[in-house]
């Protein structure tokens, strides 16, 4: 009964998968899947997972219907897999007992030891080094000569300032398009010489979302897809002038398209300072794109641009990236949910965050509390998403925004000259008891610029 109840729910969220306006994703959201317990549900995916095609078709499992649960609670069952992963690769690799002191140990974590100064360089000769069961375990970042413990703060931090480095344009292996309010990155078809680069961006990426960290990266939805194994369409193009010009070639409703369009089934492109050309259709070059064919053209196009043109490119980064994630349960994320796991979301509602925040030492009557929610209302968007970072070690939010991150306003002594500091690690800001709103101004302003660093002076 509960099988048929559920095929007639997926069923109709198959036709609002395929008709806009029937529905929306989060009509389906179960609230009854959100209140079981993560640990039960994980039980359910493991049987799930384990289960044979027979036993899939006549068992009930949860975890066989991710489009009845909400991005929270994906979110919270990818974490406890990740957990249990962690504790498995870490006694993988041996679990030592010595005799004089009776007691058993092992090396729970994957240790990246580097300097600031050498980050990128360093940071990819150790994961090159790295066996698939070390990169499996929870990661640890340490910052030579500094003295912040990293208990999730640190890590934060070095992937934010490891993404500003390998998704810089000026290392040659990635090109940006404007894929639609913004700018996109995209795999560069010219790079032919890195595909160990692809390679180490994809684990660094994996790494990222095993350990429940965001990055700031501006992959277009069509990685999403790609990892997913899902199919791309016009839809998906990640420069929005060739989408445009696209659509507007199917949209054409004259019948002297070849007239007007002047397309070929051939396209052309520079690299490296030389023109290119590529039969869309291998011996049909001069093949004019017409009324009857240009869906076709278009189909063909947006392949050779999304898929063959950086197939190499691609491929190397979703090997590295699996090489991390390939015994997660990816299949239970839509794309958009997979991206972000990955990034979070810009959406950034500091009222909710305002709601959501406990104080200690504080009470949200306290003046400076509240002189310091004035400066974050009034500042500017710059200002507001370097206050997070500063705070949290993130520029994004989390799976259901600031209102879902928990955050804290800790006293940290009496009025005084001294700037605020940060546990990011617990998205902990220590705050002084500033007695002038200026002050606090002043003062917090100075912090969130001056954040990078955790070095105990």
């Amino acid at each position: 009964r509960r099988l048929r109840f559920v095929a007639v729910l997926r069923w109709l969220y198959n036709a609002h998968e395929r008709a806009e306006g029937i529905a929306e994703a989060k009509d389906f959201y179960s609230d009854a899947i959100h209140a079981i317990d993560p640990e039960e549900l994980y039980s359910d995916l493991r049987r799930f997972k384990a289960a044979n095609r027979a036993e899939r078709a006549t068992t009930f499992f949860i975890c066989a219907h991710p489009f009845l649960f909400s991005p929270d609670t994906k979110r919270n069952l990818l974490q406890i897999e990740s957990q249990v992963e962690m504790i498995r690769a870490a006694t993988a690799t041996g679990v030592h007992y010595d005799a004089e002191q009776r007691t058993y140990s092992f090396q729970p974590f994957f240790v990246l030891a580097i300097d600031r100064e050498h980050m990128l360089r360093q940071t990819l000769q150790k994961i090159e080094s790295a066996s698939p069961e070390d990169l499996r375990k929870q990661l640890k970042v340490v910052f030579k000569g500094e003295d912040g413990v990293d208990a999730g703060g640190v890590t934060k931090e070095f992937f934010q300032l490891l993404a500003v480095q390998l998704f810089d344009i000026n290392t040659g292996m990635w090109s940006t398009r404007v894929g639609g309010d913004e700018q996109v990155t995209w795999f560069n078809s010219d790079c032919s010489w890195n595909e160990d680069g692809y390679y180490l961006v994809g684990i660094l990426v994996g790494l990222a979302l095993y350990n429940g960290v965001l990055l700031d990266v501006h992959f277009p939805s069509a990685v999403y897809r790609k990892l997913m194994a899902l199919p791309l369409a016009l839809e998906d193009m990640v420069d929005k002038e060739v989408r445009s010009g696209l659509q507007q070639l199917l949209d054409y409703d004259g019948d002297d398209v070849e007239d007007i369009f002047c397309l070929t089934f051939e396209v052309m492109w520079m690299e490296m300072g030389n023109q290119r050309k590529l039969e869309l259709k291998p011996g049909e070059a001069d093949i004019p794109v017409t009324s009857d064919n240009r869906e076709e053209y278009v189909m063909l196009y947006v392949r050779w641009l999304l898929v063959e043109s950086v197939r190499a490119q691609y491929d190397a980064f979703e090997r590295g990236f699996m090489r991390v994630m390939d015994s997660s349960s990816l299949d239970l994320l839509t794309p958009g949910e997979l991206e972000l796991l990955v990034v979070g979301t810009p959406d950034l509602d500091f009222s909710a965050l305002m709601s959501n925040t406990t104080y200690e030492g504080y009470t949200e009557e306290s003046e400076v509390v509240q002189n310091f929610w004035r400066f974050v209302k009034g500042a500017s968007r710059d200002t507001q998403i370097k206050l997070l970072k500063f705070a949290t070690g993130s520029t994004r939010a989390p799976i259901g925004g600031l209102g879902k991150l928990p955050f804290k306003i800790q006293r940290a002594g009496p009025d005084s000259m001294h700037l605020p500091t940060s546990h990011t690690c617990f998205n902990t800001l220590l705050l002084p008891d500033y007695d002038s709103y200026d002050k606090l101004v002043d003062r917090v302003s100075h912090a969130v610029v001056e954040c990078e660093g955790f070095g105990l002076q």
